[in-house]
């Protein structure tokens, strides 16, 4: 057991053993240690959110199967329908938010600071981590629904090519929303921290 520091016969007390600074410094390199690795496993969901959310609004924007005018009666192309506008948009606007998230997170690794005063940081990521989420599941969710309809009415029939890659699209909408969801209890959690501790990592 640790003994409380003792005053000398000079009247002062008496400064720290060597051992107690070791366990101070090693309790201090171990919550760095997990804080880092907290952060690269954001910096990891994040980009992973980045990649399917930015691969759906490629295989979206690129879904076009007919005649260049669009005029023509076989002619499919995404922005004829109002659902797979909303994916592709949803999905290129989740793609942005990421990448910047992605550049913030490794301004935080490599900086150990926050991009904005660390108040502001952890509600505007708790924040918009909920609110893009939202919007990518409500985005794949009618996309999903108007599939299954142009399927039902043998649209795809005479252009599976284009309801094969509006499903991809979809697919890889599902899997950036799952990624974006895990950043969002994360970030959920700091916020929790910093209302518990004022600080945004666990003590």
């Amino acid at each position: 057991m640790m003994r409380s520091p003792e005053p000398n016969r000079s009247g002062g007390l008496m400064t720290p053993s060597p051992r107690s600074r070791n366990q101070s410094q090693f309790h201090s390199t171990v919550s760095l240690q997990k804080n880092r690795r907290f952060n690269v496993l954001i910096l990891i969901f994040r980009f992973a959110a980045f990649c399917f959310s930015f691969a759906s609004a490629i295989f979206m924007f690129a879904n076009s199967h007919g005649s260049d005018s669009g005029s023509g009666s076989g002619s499919l192309w995404w922005y004829h329908f109002d659902a797979f506008r909303f994916v592709a948009i949803a999905a290129a606007i989740v793609a942005l938010y990421s990448l910047f998230e992605v550049g913030a997170s490794v301004w935080e690794i490599s900086r150990g600071a926050t991009v904005f005063p660390e108040v502001v940081q952890v509600w505007f990521d708790f924040s918009h981590d909920q609110v893009f989420a939202y919007m990518l599941l409500s985005a794949d969710s009618a996309g999903t629904a108007l599939a299954r309809t142009l399927r039902e009415r043998d649209t795809c029939t005479a252009n599976n090519a284009f309801c094969i890659q509006s499903d991809i699209s979809i697919a890889l909408g599902f899997v950036g929303f799952m990624f974006l969801g895990f950043s969002s209890l994360l970030s959920g959690f700091r916020v929790v921290c910093f209302i518990l501790n004022g600080s945004r990592f666990h003590m």
